[in-house]
């Protein structure tokens, strides 16, 4: 059986393909300005990657921020439950998702049987964001993908004061500008996005293991200011992180396929 889990992100687009309950191929690109068209590109690139044709794919599952514009999904679902699925599948132990997204924060429970339980999402700013950190690294002069690394270098990490990513902005400009070390601010940065994580973190019962998924975890800077915070190691999840929801979208999509009727 062959199954496809899109991942419609406001900053990038995943895809992934499962054969028989196993990872065959995934996919991960910049989202486009049309929604359908960037759906498209990265569905259709990973299945020309694998010499798979859409007649070859039982069912097709859409999730993320534009999940009910995947032109050819069978079915969409919330990427809260796309990402609690996928990190449950990946370490059965985990009971607490922090999914870290371009545009969006959200912090996921699940109860003993691994369902649903809570969540909390950022509603009010887009602090803690994927868009955030790269905001901000543009104010820094830097890549985004350089925040991590860089901050590990910092041997006075600044402290940003505001509350407000577009704020923060200036604050980091006026840095650069006193010659402040750029592994500082970086350092800064991430403790910043990290405080707007926690705030959504401290409004939930928090069980362990706690894993983290989305592009956000792919900054070290900001998993270890996390762990910090939370006072324990998170759970270290054997894919790409950015997947998780692909792959719950995926799961569900071998679920629908396997229904009888």
């Amino acid at each position: 059986m062959l199954v496809v889990g899109c991942d419609l992100g406001a900053l990038t687009a995943k895809a992934v393909v499962l054969e028989d309950g196993a990872i065959l191929g995934c996919e991960i690109i910049r989202s486009r300005a049309s929604a359908d068209q960037t759906a498209a590109e990265v569905v259709d690139g990973l299945l020309a990657r694998h010499g798979i044709s859409w007649g070859d794919i039982d069912c097709c599952v859409g999730t993320g921020y534009g999940r009910k514009i995947v032109p050819f999904a069978d079915q969409n679902i919330s990427e809260i439950s796309c990402h609690a699925r996928g990190a449950r599948w990946l370490m059965p132990g985990v009971r607490t998702v922090i999914d870290g997204g371009g545009q969006d924060c959200k912090v996921i429970t699940l109860d003993e049987n691994g369902l649903l339980a809570d969540f909390r999402m950022n509603m009010k700013c887009a602090a803690g964001t994927g868009r955030a950190l790269e905001l901000m690294a543009q104010s820094l002069g830097v890549d985004v993908s350089q925040l991590g690394p860089l901050s590990l270098k910092a041997s006075q990490p600044v402290v940003l004061r505001e509350h407000c990513c577009i704020l923060a902005q200036v604050e980091i400009r006026r840095l650069v500008f006193e010659g402040r070390d750029k592994a500082d601010i970086a350092a800064g940065v991430n403790d910043f996005a990290a405080r707007q994580i926690m705030n959504l973190v401290r409004d939930v019962d928090v069980e362990p293991e706690i894993a983290i998924t989305g592009g956000i975890a792919k900054n070290i800077g900001v998993v270890h200011c996390l762990e910090r915070a939370l006072g324990r190691k998170l759970v270290h999840l054997p894919e790409d992180p950015q997947l998780v929801g692909a792959i719950g979208a995926a799961l569900f999509a071998a679920d629908r396929a396997g229904k009888p009727g």
